[in-house]
């Protein structure tokens, strides 16, 4: 099979040929239909600080959905052919597709069954495939998190493919959603989707004062300019990492009794919970496909900001 393997810090990705993977006991081997392109994958690439997480020659790619094309002993709750997404996380080990192990930007990939999610019929692979990141950490950040609930006044930071789908999922729960973003079109997504403000900053967010801001940009100044206007005693859950650290305001933290908590991932329920909202018809994030076989340009593409929504890589 192939797959995009990295190596090193600011060195591309290569296409290389490795052995069809073969499912062990209680594992599944699956053949990729959709893989979603994270900017996530390209800090890996671009920031030595990640080395510390990433065991190279790796494949790349956390977010996938597919067919099942082989069952090793043990396997009880799936078959070959259904339709699956898998979880990036595994449940019981804590690893993580596309860093320790090879992951999504292939042909095939190798996991336990406990991280297949079935995939509804109603629900394409592409979506199935947004969902299994995009979906799941948003929707971990805003709800297990977060703690968001009915008529709450949430703002989400940076309406990119993790934000598109976490702002309808808060919407389609009962929130009201305030939006930031600089970019055109993702105004013009978060007007689409039915946010009551959206900005540039969300530093713009004061009289409004959102119970929660979800910064899914990461980028320093996102952070802080999310705890100077957040409502005293709200929540500001970071989920981006644009960059990996950042400075914030003791004052406010302290005079606000604010929280600050890091999200990261999620697991299998927050992913069925995607699945399920997008079997109903609730949420509709906005995606673009490439082939598989330009992963790379892909993830250039994402690097220069070029992409609106999720980036999903396809193959037949």
């Amino acid at each position: 099979m192939q797959g995009w393997q990295f190596t090193k810090t600011h060195e591309p990705l290569q296409l290389v040929e490795v052995a069809d993977p073969v499912a062990a006991a209680g594992q599944v081997v699956i053949d990729i239909k959709a893989s979603g392109l994270c900017h996530t994958d390209v800090t890996i690439i671009d920031d030595p600080g990640w080395m510390d997480l990433i065991q190279p020659p790796v494949i790349l790619g956390h977010e996938c959905a597919g067919v099942i094309a082989s069952v090793g002993t043990g396997v009880t709750k799936f078959k070959p052919g259904d339709r699956v997404g898998v979880c990036p996380i595994d449940p019981d080990t804590q690893v993580s597709i596309g860093g320790v192990v090879d992951g999504a930007y292939a042909n095939k990939l190798v996991v336990p069954q406990t991280e297949l999610i079935p995939l509804p019929d109603n629900v394409s692979f592409i979506d199935g495939a947004a969902a299994t990141d995009a979906g799941m950490t948003s929707h971990r950040a805003i709800f297990g998190v977060g703690g968001a609930k009915v008529g709450m006044k949430v703002g989400i930071v940076g309406i990119g493919g993790i934000g598109d789908f976490g702002a309808q999922l808060a919407i389609a729960a009962g929130c009201d959603v305030y939006a930031a973003d600089p970019k055109p079109a993702a105004k013009n997504m978060a007007e689409a989707m039915g946010c009551k403000g959206i900005f540039d900053d969300v530093s713009e967010m004061k009289d409004i004062a959102p119970d929660l801001i979800v910064d899914f940009a990461g980028f320093d100044s996102t952070t802080s300019h999310a705890l100077s206007v957040v409502a005293p005693g709200g929540k500001v859950v970071v989920v981006g990492m644009g960059i990996l650290h950042s400075t914030i305001s003791t004052w406010d933290l302290i005079m606000k009794r604010a929280q600050v908590v890091g999200s990261m991932g999620g697991d299998s329920s927050d992913i069925a919970f995607c699945y399920d909202a997008l079997s109903k018809g609730q949420v509709k994030p906005t995606l673009s496909t490439i082939d598989f076989s330009k992963i790379d340009e892909g993830l250039e593409t994402l690097r220069q900001g070029g992409v609106t929504g999720r980036l999903i890589a396809t193959q037949d």
